[in-house]
C-alpha cells in the first residue's frame, strides 16, 4: 500500500535560499517564495519572478442541505472571486463571479492574517487564525439582475486535536516550486440565501481550506475532485485530490484523505474524461487505494480571454461512486456522495 513520509515541521518552504519538497502536518509559519535564490537558471528582476507567482485559496463547505464553494484567485494582472452555492434538494443554484484588476498578495502566513475585499455590492473577508484554531470567511453580496441577496459567516474548527492538516511543497521545474496546505474540518455558521436562513452546526457540517502558492507555469492545466460526508458510527471524512504540473508525484503530492480528523497521504492519481468533463469523470490510481467516477449534475462554466491571458474554468457539482482506502487499511465504500469536480486551464 502506498505511504509517505511525513516529515518533522519546518518554518517555511524555503530554507536559504532554496527550496524543499516534501510534506508536513502543520502550516509553515511563512510561506514567501520569492525568498527562492535564483528560482530561474537566468537572472529575473524580482518584480517578474513575483508576476509568475500565482496564488489561490478555496473554501468547501456541506452539509445535508447545502453546498458552497468559494475560490479566490490572485493572477497578479487580476483577481477573480468566485461563488457556487447549490440547493441539494430544490436544485436552486447562486452562482457570483467578480473580476477586479490588479493584484493583491494573499499574507505569507495564516498564524493570524486577514484580508479584505469590497466593491460596489460585494464584500469578502477572510481571517485566517490558526493560532487560535479558527479560520473565518465572510461574504455580503447584494441582490442584483434577478439573483437574490446572499451572506455567509462561516468559521472552521482547526484544533489539531481534532483534525491533522497537510502543507506539501512540490517541484514544478529546476528550483520553483508550488505550495499547497490543506485542511479538513467541522463548520459552523449561517448562510442567509433568497431570504432563506441556513444555520451550519458544527456536528453535521464539514469543509476543506486550501491555500495555495506557486510559481505555475504559463499554461496551467489542474483537475481537482473533492466530496465530503459520514462514514459509519458518524465518523466525517472528506478526499481532496488533484492532478497538476508537479514532478516526482509518487514521492510527494498534495491528494489527501481525511477520516475523524486522521490524515491519510493518497498516491497520484490518473483523472481521465473520456467522453468530456461534462460526462463520467474517472479518478484512478496504480496501488489501489483510489478508485472513483464523479458523474456532474449541475455545471458552472465560465472563459475569460484578457489580453494575451486566458482561462477557462468548468466546476460541476456532482455525484462520486466508488471506493477508497485509508491508511488503517479501512476501505471507505462511497454511494452517491455530492461533490465538486474542477478542471481549469489558465494561460496567465
Amino acid at each position: 500500500m502506498y505511504t509517505r513520509d511525513i516529515l518533522p515541521p519546518v518554518a517555511s518552504p524555503v530554507e536559504d535560499g532554496n527550496p524543499l519538497s516534501g510534506t508536513w502536518n502543520k502550516a509553515f509559519e511563512k510561506v514567501d517564495l520569492l525568498e527562492i535564490r535564483r528560482p530561474y537558471r537566468y537572472p529575473v528582476p524580482r518584480w517578474a519572478r513575483d508576476y509568475r507567482i500565482k496564488e489561490r485559496q478555496c473554501f468547501s463547505v456541506q452539509d445535508d442541505n447545502l453546498m458552497l464553494e468559494v475560490v479566490f484567485y490572485n493572477f497578479k494582472l487580476y483577481r477573480m472571486f468566485q461563488v457556487f452555492l447549490y440547493d441539494k434538494d430544490s436544485g436552486q443554484k447562486f452562482i457570483f463571479r467578480k473580476i477586479k484588476p490588479g493584484g493583491r498578495h494573499f499574507p505569507n502566513s495564516l498564524a493570524n492574517s486577514s484580508q479584505d475585499v469590497h466593491s460596489s455590492g460585494f464584500y469578502f473577508r477572510i481571517h485566517s487564525w490558526l493560532d487560535a484554531d479558527t479560520i473565518r470567511l465572510d461574504i455580503n453580496i447584494e441582490a442584483a439582475f434577478r439573483k437574490p441577496s446572499l451572506t455567509v459567516h462561516l468559521a472552521y474548527n482547526v484544533n489539531s486535536c481534532d483534525v491533522t492538516p497537510m502543507a506539501v511543497s512540490m517541484g514544478a521545474a529546476d528550483r520553483r516550486i508550488i505550495y499547497a496546505y490543506k485542511t479538513f474540518a467541522g463548520v459552523r455558521g449561517d448562510i442567509v440565501f433568497g431570504g432563506r436562513h441556513v444555520v451550519l452546526n458544527q456536528k453535521t457540517s464539514s469543509g476543506f481550506f486550501c491555500d495555495y502558492k506557486g510559481f505555475y507555469p504559463y499554461n496551467m492545466q489542474t483537475t481537482i475532485c473533492s466530496a465530503m460526508g459520514f462514514v459509519p458510527e458518524n465518523r466525517r471524512f472528506g478526499f481532496h485530490i488533484a492532478e497538476n504540473h508537479t514532478r516526482e508525484t509518487n514521492r510527494n503530492n498534495e491528494n489527501a484523505l481525511w477520516v475523524d480528523g486522521k490524515l491519510t497521504p493518497l498516491p497520484p492519481v490518473l483523472i481521465t474524461m473520456p467522453n468530456g468533463p461534462d460526462a463520467d469523470w474517472i479518478i484512478q490510481d496504480v496501488e489501489g487505494m483510489v478508485d472513483l467516477m464523479f458523474t456532474p449534475k449541475e455545471h458552472n462554466k465560465s472563459r475569460i480571454n484578457l489580453f494575451f491571458t486566458k482561462a477557462e474554468f468548468n466546476a460541476p457539482f456532482g455525484l462520486y461512486n466508488g471506493m477508497l482506502v485509508s491508511s488503517e487499511r479501512e476501505q471507505i465504500q462511497i454511494k452517491n456522495l455530492y461533490g465538486v469536480g474542477e478542471k481549469f486551464n489558465l494561460r496567465v
